[in-house]
Parts: C-alpha cells; sequence; structure tokens
C-alpha cells in the first residue's frame, strides 16, 4: 500500500506537507552560516581584548555590526526551526507544545536583544 500519491511524490509533498519547504530553509540557512561563520570569527577575534570603549566603538561601525547581527538572526532562526522538529520527534502533547513555545520564544530573545545592544552602540558611536 502506498501512503504517498504520485502527485504528492510528483509535488515533493509528505504527509505534513511542508517537509520539503523546511528542508530548503534549513538548507539555505546552513550555508548562509558557512558563509558567516568565518567572517564572525575573524570579527569576533579582532574584538578580543579591546577596552570597553574601543569595543562600543568597533561595534559601532557598520562590517562588525552587519556581520554579528547577520550572524545571529540566521543562526537562531535555524536554531529555531532544528529545535521544533527535534521537539516534534521526541515530545507528546503538552509538553512538546511548551517546549516549542519556550524555544521560540528564546531564539527570538537572544535576536532581539543582540540587535538592541549592537543598535545601541551604533548609535552611541554616531553620538561621539
Amino acid at each position: 500500500m502506498r501512503y504517498i500519491t504520485p502527485r504528492k511524490a510528483a509535488a515533493g509533498l509528505g504527509a505534513a506537507h511542508s517537509g520539503t519547504q523546511h528542508h530548503w530553509a534549513m538548507t539555505v540557512s546552513a550555508c548562509a552560516l558557512i558563509l558567516l561563520t568565518p567572517a564572525f570569527l575573524m570579527v569576533i577575534g579582532t574584538a578580543i581584548g579591546l577596552p570597553r570603549d574601543a569595543l562600543v566603538g568597533y561595534f559601532g561601525r557598520p562590517y562588525p555590526g552587519l556581520v554579528t547581527a547577520l550572524f545571529v538572526i540566521v543562526g537562531m532562526i535555524h536554531f529555531i526551526k532544528g529545535t521544533r522538529i527535534m521537539i516534534e520527534d521526541y515530545l507528546q502533547g503538552t509538553a512538546r507544545k511548551g517546549a516549542i513555545i519556550i524555544s521560540i520564544i528564546f531564539g527570538w530573545g537572544v535576536i532581539a536583544a543582540a540587535v538592541f545592544a549592537l543598535a545601541k552602540m551604533a548609535f552611541i558611536n554616531i553620538a561621539i
């Protein structure tokens, strides 16, 4: 007995109707992280050991600020999607719903905190 109709097989849709789309989203974000990770490591490596004022000025510049923001945003969206799949595979019922909600809130909270900190450093740099 076939579980996937020929139409669904041709369209790439399984039982949940979103597996292919999710796989491509994870693949694209993973490729973006492959490109962003070396740039982010260079930015962080340059910032290590700077005094506070120099650090605020460094992350207030466009390149370090944008690379850091992109890395955090893409990385946390990749984290949110990955943990959701893991949670859906291993938890059930109310625990599943609660864990998904917590992982989404955590991911977006990290994004908001990082972007806020970078924006604050950029505005401090403009005021100087």
